[in-house]
């Protein structure tokens, strides 16, 4: 009985510390066997990130079928007469183009993964820190001249008549940015957001570096709303198809602010919100959250404003968040989402996964902010509760792991049977240290239309996931259901750590 009692005190004490609610630690108590190992999971999901790396690779690259690449990017750019660096960052997928917009969303993403739920990742979340730190160093770079956003590094059009590893690419890296000239308020505030949300990762572990993150966040959204306008009205052939801004600028202005006054608590943000809100879309009705459209997503972390720190100013938000909610709980009135035979969520047929793991972090946060605040959300009559809502997150989640009429494990490396033959240039291919000769351009497509499994396992990448009748072929050139990307595993983080630690796994 001491022994329990001990507990007890160490779990209300981490729950203080936390500020989680009471019945998130009681969680801990799940009747029976974990479904998966949401422990290793975690630690998978972080290691993807140091296989997506660009840049010099520091001497703790745990993923060491990689190499240093990209060490000129940015030169070909000029900044008052000086080259621009931008070696660093990641690639968001599959391909060697560093991708500005979707980049930072996923550190925006991973970054709120350890902000909500880091208290809980122990060992893990010194590893969680370094992948926002690459990051978030990255986007230091690409906003260091006033006014400017550097966007992209390749030209993806090129880059994908290649199929070659990163650290043999020849293809231009050509250097495309928004100014005040050709805006690009949608990627600037992303940015913004991105930055503002890892300042609160680093606030107590590395004041200083939080500092310089969070005065760059103030600037970059200042330049992103003062100089309005959609990055892909004027960079469409660069940036198009691949990553279009399709929702407009709106929703990424909304969810800035958002960021900068978690991040500030400053009136001024505040009242960006209550004046600009309705504006911005804060009452739309759309309930897809991920790179494009952040609109559930601004939602939910502003609602924390009124749940948990009770600024009543806010109370419109849990009504905006409620909707959004409420769209993804079966079997209520206001259910308006699809899910396959087997039960996962379905957006669409291109990296449908991703839509899975933000939707259940959402889910989970929402939970969070749900139970400190003892209350419940009201869908069409029907009540639900935040472990309702923890119950749709976990199901999603394991499916990803494997509970899936296929016994699949979307995770790279998890389970006993997962995806052999991502759509993934480095991972495809010999790595350096096994083939060190170049292989040039048009050599690798060999690998793209091989069967045989990759040879090197890119560890904790989750793929694009099965098609709607829960089928997946593994196949290496069907990128929309084989190709990893940052922004698929950035909320799954957060997840993890929350299921593991629900299951006595942390």
């Amino acid at each position: 009985m001491a022994r329990v009692r001990c507990l007890s005190v160490l779990a209300l004490l981490l729950a203080a510390a936390l500020q989680l609610p009471g019945d998130a630690i009681a969680s801990r108590g799940h009747k029976g066997p974990a479904p998966h190992n949401y422990r290793e999971a975690l630690t998978k999901s972080i290691l993807f990130f140091e296989g997506q790396r660009s840049g010099k690779l520091p001497p703790s690259q745990r993923a060491t079928w990689r190499r240093d690449s990209g060490l000129s990017d940015g030169a070909v750019a000029k900044a008052r007469t000086r080259p621009v660096d931008l070696v660093g960052g990641y690639h968001d997928a599959g391909d060697n183009v560093k991708f500005g917009f979707p980049m930072a969303f996923s550190m925006t993403m991973l970054a709120w993964s350890v902000v909500e739920f880091g208290g809980l990742m122990k060992g893990e979340l010194q590893h969680a820190r370094e992948a926002v730190r690459w990051g978030a160093d990255y986007l230091l770079k690409a906003t260091a001249h006033p006014d400017t956003v550097y966007v992209q590094v390749g030209d993806a059009t090129k880059d994908h008549a290649c199929w070659e590893r990163p650290e043999d690419m020849d293809t231009p890296r050509t250097v495309i940015k928004v100014d005040a000239s050709n805006p690009g308020s949608d990627v600037a505030a992303e940015t913004a957001a991105a930055l503002a949300a890892a300042s609160l990762v680093f606030r107590k572990a590395d004041p200083a570096y939080a500092s310089r993150l969070l005065a760059r966040a103030k600037r970059v959204f200042e330049f992103a709303d003062k100089h309005r306008g959609t990055y892909s009205s004027r960079l469409s052939s660069y940036v198009c198809p691949y990553y279009c801004s399709y929702s407009g600028y709106q929703d990424e202005l909304l969810w800035g602010a958002a960021w900068l006054h978690r991040a500030t608590k400053s009136p001024m943000y505040l009242s960006y919100i209550q004046t600009n809100g309705q504006i911005l879309g804060a009452d739309e009705s759309d309930n897809t959250f991920g790179w494009d459209n952040k609109h559930a997503g601004a939602r939910v972390l502003i609602s924390k404003s009124f749940l948990v720190q009770r600024l009543g100013a806010m109370h419109e938000y849990k009504g905006h968040a409620d909707g959004f909610i409420c769209s993804m709980v079966p079997g209520t009135p206001t259910d308006q989402t699809q899910f396959t035979r087997a039960g996962l969520l379905y957006k669409l047929s291109d990296s449908n996964m991703q839509y899975v793991t933000s939707s259940a972090f959402l889910l989970l946060t929402y939970a969070k902010y749900l139970a400190f605040a003892k209350q419940t959300v009201t869908c069409g009559g029907a009540v639900v509760t935040p472990q309702r809502l923890r119950s749709i997150a976990r199901k999603q989640v394991d499916y990803l792991l494997g509970s899936n009429p296929m016994g699949m494990s979307y995770m790279v490396g998890y389970g006993n049977k997962y995806p052999k033959r991502i759509h993934h240039r480095a991972a495809s291919l010999p790595s350096v240290a096994a083939h060190p000769a170049k292989i040039g351009c048009s050599q690798g497509f060999t690998a793209l239309y091989s069967n045989a499994p990759n040879p090197n396992v890119h560890v904790g990448a989750v793929v694009g996931g099965p098609n709607e009748q829960d089928q997946f072929p593994d196949q290496r050139n069907d990128h929309e259901h084989s190709e990893p990307a940052t922004y698929i595993n950035a909320p799954l983080v957060g997840a993890l750590a929350y299921l593991a630690h629900s299951y006595g796994q942390l």
